[in-house]
């Protein structure tokens, strides 16, 4: 990089914040409590409620999209193991 360039900056990239009551390494916990959180939120709140955008960024973010894809048909079928 040379001394006049300045570095890369990529617009609305931003990742999942830290959560306290994940602090390993291992995100899976976390994946799943906002996968949950955002569908309970949206429950309460309301389909596409903007409070609820939070949780749906950090599921997104944090989760393989084929466990997502997966938990979204589970829902579907009804048979989803997670309380919302």
């Amino acid at each position: 990089m040379s001394p006049n360039s300045e570095p890369l900056k990529l617009p609305g990239l931003k990742t999942a914040p830290w959560d306290p009551r994940f602090p390993n390494q291992n995100q899976t916990k976390y994946c799943f409590q906002s996968y949950l959180d955002f569908h309970r939120c949206e429950k309460i709140k309301g389909e596409g409620h903007n409070v609820c955008q939070y949780f749906k960024d950090v599921f997104q973010d944090m989760c393989p999209n084929e466990w997502v894809q997966k938990w979204d048909d589970q829902r579907s079928a009804g048979t989803f193991a997670g309380k919302i």
